[in-house]
């Protein structure tokens, strides 16, 4: 293995852990809507995970989730419910990066870049570092692993020099 791909599985298992981290605040975020936390607890912790961008346009889901905790139970469940999926989701892309899985490299790009619109529209909308950051760190992780992938699926080009079926006397 080179120097090159295993400083790119450094890069792959970071991007796995930083998935993990954000299924981690998004299952904190459930359960707090699932128990029937108070909406400045669940508005602390939007605003704490908005560096990661685990809660695309956090402001927007902010200001839902407070107008959330003003209406019914049901509702509030839903929400819970909501960051729980979204919060596997996160699960499965770091456990898949972290065991090296293909499949795992092209699901965050998919759920990444499906998830960027929200965020160039918050972005638009109410500019601070958190959105730039939550959008740049995204942009950077999907780049990177495409262009992982596509020198995956390159054709090789040897560099060695031919061998010589006549060997010197």
């Amino acid at each position: 293995m080179s120097r090159i791909s295993r400083r790119g599985d450094r890069v792959v298992v970071l991007i796995g852990a930083f998935k993990l981290l954000k299924s981690t605040l998004l299952i904190a975020i459930g359960a707090a809507a699932l128990s029937g936390a108070p909406a400045a607890v669940l508005d602390r912790a939007l605003h704490a995970s908005r560096w990661t961008g685990a809660v695309s346009g956090h402001r927007t889901v902010r200001d839902a989730v407070v107008k959330l905790l003003s209406m019914d139970p049901h509702t509030m469940r839903d929400l819970g419910i909501a960051c729980l999926f979204y919060a596997a989701m996160f699960l499965i892309e770091g456990v898949g990066l972290l065991r090296g899985r293909r499949w795992a490299e092209w699901l965050t790009v998919v759920v990444t870049v499906s998830f960027m619109p929200v965020e160039i529209y918050e972005l638009a909308r109410h500019r601070g570092a958190g959105e730039l950051a939550a959008l740049a760190i995204n942009g950077a992780i999907a780049v990177y692993l495409v262009r992982r992938r596509m020198r995956a699926h390159a054709p090789r080009v040897h560099t060695r020099a031919p061998v010589s079926r006549f060997r010197a006397a």
